[in-house]
């Protein structure tokens, strides 16, 4: 595996969260919605990356317990197995192997590699710079979409990313480019990511939480900026049109079965 290009997508349980929060012209409707959690790994010959990680292993245990009032109000489904060590331990990935840990943004859902960063001994941690000042010390509003405890905390090899590093290729070879994305949070990035087969694939993350959202046939309900959200979701659709590449939407309940989950893989 370790000269294999591979991209593994995996689900860290779901989130009953009501419509409302995720459809902006559903503020009425209550109606629960199974809001999967997508992460990552895309395997490299100069190392693996992790993108995103899913929920910190104490979800899995104590959701209440360690995120709090979110988890009071949309109830997490998570097996232990779920969390990233385990999942890659099935896969036959060796956490010494990990060279990066990519970071769309630093919300709750997003951030259960670096929950256990110090598994990760050859690991950075790579966000952009915007990201991780809001993700240091959100506003009262925001605050609980953020685990603080999963990554404010001494150890992290944090790696920043300046907004003049649009694009950026982690391995300059064209495998992985990140992609500023903001709306959803001020600093997000999705990722274009091209295999060997010539398949290409967007991770829009967030910034396309659902393909409704993509085609702009419906609103989100949460973005820091909807303008800014509005011009990025733009942008994912020119870039896969470009590279003829299939996106991968941050939640999407509908779309996300369509999807070949870990052990499977895309190559």
């Amino acid at each position: 595996m370790a000269d294999d290009i591979r991209l593994y997508l995996f689900e860290c349980g779901i989130i009953r969260i009501p419509r409302y929060v995720v459809n902006a012209q559903d503020a009425l409707d209550e109606a629960r919605i199974d809001n999967p959690t997508p992460w990552y790994v895309l395997t490299h010959p100069r190392g693996n990356v992790i993108i995103d990680g899913g929920n910190a292993p104490q979800v899995a245990v104590d959701p209440v317990g360690h995120w709090g009032v979110l988890a009071e109000r949309s109830p997490v489904i998570m097996r232990p197995d779920q969390a990233v060590l385990p999942e890659l331990e099935g896969i036959g990935v060796d956490p010494a192997s990990v060279r990066w840990v990519v970071q769309s943004h630093l919300h709750i859902d997003h951030t259960g590699a670096l929950a256990v960063i110090d598994r990760f001994p050859n690991a950075e941690v790579l966000v952009t710079r915007t990201d991780y000042e809001v993700g240091h010390n959100p506003q009262t509003w925001e605050r609980a979409a953020y685990c603080l405890a999963d990554y404010d905390k001494p150890g992290v090899p944090w790696s920043l990313l300046e907004d003049s590093e649009d694009g950026y290729d982690l391995f300059g070879d064209g495998t992985l480019r990140c992609w500023r994305t903001p709306g959803h949070t001020a600093g997000h990035l999705s990722f274009e990511v091209h295999l060997p087969s010539g398949a290409a694939f967007i991770l829009a993350v967030d910034a396309a939480n659902t393909m409704e959202h993509l085609n702009e046939t419906k609103s989100p309900a949460f973005a820091q900026s909807i303008g800014e959200a509005t011009r990025s979701v733009r942008r994912l659709r020119r870039l896969a049109w470009r590279a003829q590449a299939t996106v991968v939407p941050g939640h999407d309940p509908d779309v996300w079965p369509s999807f070949e989950l870990a052990p499977e893989y895309y190559v």
